[in-house]
């Protein structure tokens, strides 16, 4: 038997523009098995450190301009992260590189197609000629000429590497004029052997490979558009030089995946042990059309062993990694752990005693020989499920009830589910409230849908419509709440929701309940006093009298040179710039966002503008730093909305008259700010000699030191 468990989601990401596939080049393991690596399409490298149900990250970005070419891998001989950016230049860097700019780099002789990676092992640079070299022997001579193992039109389509008994194998298959072949290559002795796959009428190539190793022999399962799925063996060891030429790649066939009424474009496999194989993109075969799910199979009895409803759509990516499957779908990436246990037919057949709770649909079979008897099964599981899980039929009172007693219900309901439960049943819960709020426009529960958020097992893609009926509903409070718990909002639900912040008067808002730590915190930003008035001069930098040529040096001319001097008041009023703070600090991909701030009016874009220059304003003086707060926009995040909003409205607001002074205003602090770090850079030198000088440890009771600086 298998089993899915509840996963979590680990990153947001995007779909590649004008392509099926989604944002993100490869999921690798990291330097240990709570680590993985991933790599997206937008100069993003990040390395997530995934256990239980939580995950922390440190990202690495490259300059604008700068494509990377594969995924990048980490080096567990010299703890090092390797990627390949621009299709040449090799990039090396350790974890506290921050700017890979300043890391090694070599450009190579020809195009990298992947560098791959094995654990303890050195990593080894695959070549579009299909040539391979180890990672040091390249580095040392970047410039090395490469061989063309394959012929001109012969293309890559995918490869990998396996390991075992201290030795490494490079699998890639390739494709040629509507052929398809298998290269394998070997070390210690360095051999090249090609397999041609077998061909049937009909049938394409390949669409998805996963290679394991057990024991002297290398497994590889390969899956077909059609369903089929093929496993082929081949020797770790082999006494072929590859001198006698193409050989024949013998398989046999281990699954037969249903296939909907929907022709299949795309689909993935990936083997997790001996017995069983996990897929995404092909259909369940007993859920309705229009529904993606990752499932397990079992190859040994042809069963559906377990399987999942992903929100949003499946993408042809899966990973497995450490009893994780990494999943992309909708628009993000989540971790989903598996289990598998040791295959027998009665636990095939789910006769066999459980030990744990398995989903309604884990027992469907394919074969015909076996559905009878796995429908009683079936039903029989579903049956103890509704019994001990209260699921949300029970709340039978939802579509008729009046909003207090529903309300009253859900708070019940809540209260007595176990937490192991709770975790499906909140979401569907939600669902069936935001339906009849949708139909029913007197029913509103607001508090039934605070208490579901409270429980922090809602997200965006679980309910994707609660958020967007709190707008319509003007519950900017529920939007506050949903803004801190949710971690995958689509880029154009925030742009949704901005809009209509900005749009609401702030009267109108200000009538509002919302958390009394965000309101508080905006009550003291506004009224702080920031340091540098106090003590008589500027911080940060912030408009130095010296660095503005265009006034006078003269006291009396002080608030003239400060270009916000004259502006220090919040533009808007308290509740809303509490809600603007949750939006500042939603995640987002720039590249998706950007065309959807393309939305936002020009007077709503003046105003942002202007709520973003006060804050940035304060923070410049540190006024947020007298204020105790639980969430609180970070300074970054604030410059980057700055300049998504520029970006986004530049040539609006260059023409726009009530946008000049705004605009003229940034122009003046931007300038004030590249010549403070310009005064900065001149003594950056001295500086770095002052803090690695060694001082004289011949001291007193009283010294004096004179230190020259250049």
């Amino acid at each position: 038997m298998a089993t899915l468990y509840e996963g979590y989601t680990l990153c947001g990401v995007g779909p590649v523009q004008n392509s099926s596939n989604i944002g993100i080049l490869g999921v690798e393991q990291g330097g240990d098995i709570d680590h993985v690596l991933v790599t997206d399409t937008s100069r993003s490298i990040t390395v997530y450190k995934v256990k239980g149900v939580t995950s922390y990250a440190i990202n690495t970005f490259l300059k604008q301009g700068q494509i990377i070419s594969c995924p990048a891998v980490f080096n567990t001989q010299s703890q090092e992260y390797v990627v390949v950016t621009d299709d040449r230049v090799v990039r090396v860097w350790k974890e506290d590189d921050v700017n890979l700019e300043k890391a090694f780099k070599a450009t190579v002789s020809a195009d990298v197609l992947k560098v791959l990676s094995a654990t303890d092992s050195e990593p080894v640079v695959l070549f579009c000629c299909g040539a391979v070299r180890f990672l040091d022997s390249l580095l040392a001579s970047p410039q090395q000429p490469m061989e063309d193992v394959l012929t001109e039109d012969e293309i890559i389509r995918w490869s990998t590497i396996v390991k075992a008994e201290h030795q490494l194998v490079i699998l890639f298959s390739t494709e040629q004029r509507g052929e398809h072949c298998l290269y394998v290559q070997r070390f210690n002795p360095n051999t090249l052997v090609k397999h041609r796959f077998e061909t049937e009428p009909g049938l394409s190539a390949p669409i998805s490979f996963s290679a394991t190793c057990r024991g002297s022999n290398i497994h590889l399962l390969y899956l077909y558009l059609n369903g089929s799925v093929y496993e082929s063996v081949l020797p770790f060891r082999s006494s072929s030089t590859g001198a006698e030429g193409v050989q024949a790649l013998s398989r046999s066939l281990c699954l037969s995946l249903p296939l909907g009424e929907e022709k299949l474009m795309s689909g993935a496999a990936v083997v997790l042990d001996e017995a069983h194989v996990a897929v995404v993109g092909f259909p369940h075969p007993s859920a309705g059309a229009c529904k993606d799910y990752l499932c397990i199979w079992n190859t040994h009895f042809q069963t559906l062993q377990a399987s999942k409803e992903m929100a949003g759509r499946i993408y042809s990516q899966l990973w497995c990694y450490s009893g994780k499957l990494y999943v992309p779908h909708g628009k993000m990436l989540s971790v989903i752990p598996f289990d598998c246990q040791k295959s027998s037919l009665a636990a095939a057949m789910g006769k066999q005693k459980q030990t744990s709770q398995s989903e309604s649909k884990s027992c469907r079979f394919v074969t015909s020989w076996t559905s009878q008897s796995c429908t009683d099964v079936t039903q029989t599981t579903e049956i103890k499920s509704r019994m001990s899980t209260r699921n949300v039929s029970d709340l039978s009172i939802i579509p008729t009830s009046a909003v207090e007693d529903v309300q009253a219900e859900v708070g019940e309901f809540i209260r007595r589910t176990p937490q192991a439960d709770l975790q499906l049943a909140a979401g569907r819960v939600a669902l069936e409230l935001v339906s009849r709020s949708q139909t029913d426009a007197n029913f509103y529960p607001q508090c039934a849908f605070l208490l579901l958020l409270e429980t922090r097992y809602l997200c965006y893609s679980v309910c994707p419509e609660l958020l967007s009926l709190a707008m319509v509903k003007k519950d900017f409070h529920l939007c506050q709440i949903a803004f801190q718990i949710f971690s995958d909002i689509p880029e154009a639900v925030t742009c949704a929701c901005l809009k209509t912040i900005l749009s609401t008067p702030d009267l109108e808002m200000e009538t509002v309940n919302l958390d009394m730590d965000s309101v508080i915190f905006m009550k003291e930003l506004t009224q702080a006093h920031s340091r540098s008035d106090e003590e008589g001069g500027q911080l940060n930098g912030f408009c130095h009298p010296a660095l503005e040529s265009d006034v006078s040096d003269t006291p009396s001319n002080k608030l003239q040179r400060d270009p916000f001097a004259l502006d220090m008041s919040c533009p808007v009023g308290l509740h809303k710039g509490a809600l603007l703070n949750e939006v500042l600090q939603t995640a987002y991909s720039d590249r998706s966002l950007l065309p959807h701030l393309k939305d936002l009016t020009v007077p709503q874009v003046i105003v942002f503008l202007q709520y973003l220059r006060f804050l940035y304003l304060k923070y410049s003086h540190d006024a947020h730093k007298q204020i105790r707060a639980l969430r609180t926009p970070s300074i970054s995040q604030i410059i980057d909305w700055v300049c998504l909003l520029l970006d986004a409205h530049f040539t609006v607001l260059a023409v726009a008259p009530e946008a000049k002074r705004l605009v003229f205003d940034l122009h003046k602090f931007v300038r004030s700010q590249v010549k403070l770090y310009a005064e900065l850079g001149k003594i950056e030198g001295s500086l770095q000699v002052l803090k690695s000088s060694k001082q004289s440890e011949d001291f007193g009771m009283y010294a004096i030191q004179v230190i020259e600086l250049f």
